[in-house]
């Protein structure tokens, strides 16, 4: 029997989303039963996280990065929110900044503004790698719409925000715009896995055979989008907005397809969540201690 199953996205339509789409086009969730609703955040203009969503049961799962899944276990009426796969095996994303602007690395941010997501953890993270660079921490914070931070930078209303170089990153070249990348793992900052796929723990155990057939065909087709970047390409160019059409889409993918595991798609290693849960800790940036094994599992991927 069919099952209905609803996926809240992280970001409107991007080469993130891709092993969806291509899953959901080819039918591939029909093949294993299931019919999809994919959410867009534009459509609420993200009055609600993805992973409030999933709190609300408004959605089955959500993207979004482990830091939500952090938040969400330690506020003050906590949600099992758990991750049961990772779209990429290693950090695709960066803090950027405009070569044009002289900001080279973290410690040049002092004094600068930063166009944050009002991410629970998102600013303590930067300003304690412009500490760990030698800087004061001392940067500004601005809190533009969500989805228009991209453009606060474009427009030099910001002198750096946290992208996906295989988005944001390829849409600057495509648009001939020089950026300079900082990422967390060369200033002292073992990031972990984003975005992750979320779902709430309390389901997994009941519904756990609809969520690994959900996870199999999104893995399936994460696969076959990267291995097949140009039908993917014109698959993701219906989705995206009218503003993002200048991005070289397959291009996108290409890159993308760096960071993908190919044999061991989705899968998270523990030992490395665990540095970034023990990090956050330390820094005093969470209160509360977590273990990999608290808010991660690969079982679904098995």
């Amino acid at each position: 029997m069919i099952k209905d199953f609803r996926l809240a996205l992280d970001w409107t339509p991007n080469t993130n989303h891709i092993g969806f789409l291509m899953a959901f086009e080819n039918g591939i969730y029909k093949q294993h039963d299931i019919n999809l609703k994919i959410i867009n955040p534009k459509d609420d203009d993200y009055a609600e996280t993805p992973a409030k969503k999933v709190e609300l049961n408004k959605a089955d799962a959500a993207l979004c990065p482990t830091e939500s899944l952090i938040s969400y276990r330690s506020k003050s009426k906590p949600f099992p929110l758990k991750a049961v796969a990772a779209i990429y095996q290693s950090d695709v994303s960066a803090i950027c900044t405009l070569k044009s602007s002289g900001v080279q690395r973290p410690k040049d941010l002092d004094g600068k503004i930063y166009a944050s997501y009002h991410a629970r953890y998102e600013d303590k993270i930067v300003r304690q790698m412009i500490k760990n660079d030698g800087g004061e921490g001392h940067i500004k914070i601005d809190y533009p719409d969500k989805l228009g931070i991209w453009n606060t930078l474009l427009s030099k209303k910001a002198d750096a925000t946290w992208i996906f170089s295989n988005w944001e990153g390829i849409q600057a070249k495509n648009k001939k715009v020089e950026l300079n990348f900082i990422r967390m793992a060369d200033y002292g900052i073992p990031y972990s896995y984003s975005p992750v796929i979320a779902i709430d723990e309390n389901k997994h155990k009941t519904d756990k055979d609809l969520y690994r057939r959900f996870i199999q065909a999104s893995k399936q087709g994460f696969l076959e989008a990267m291995q097949h970047p140009q039908q993917a390409s014109e698959i993701l160019a219906k989705y995206i907005p009218d503003d993002d059409q200048d991005i070289n889409l397959e291009e996108s993918i290409i890159y993308s397809a760096e960071f993908i595991d190919f044999k061991n798609w989705g899968k998270m290693r523990l030992d490395e969540v665990n540095k970034f849960l023990d990090w956050i800790y330390e820094h005093h940036i969470e209160t509360q201690q977590f273990s990999a094994d608290d808010i991660f599992t690969n079982e679904l991927l098995d």
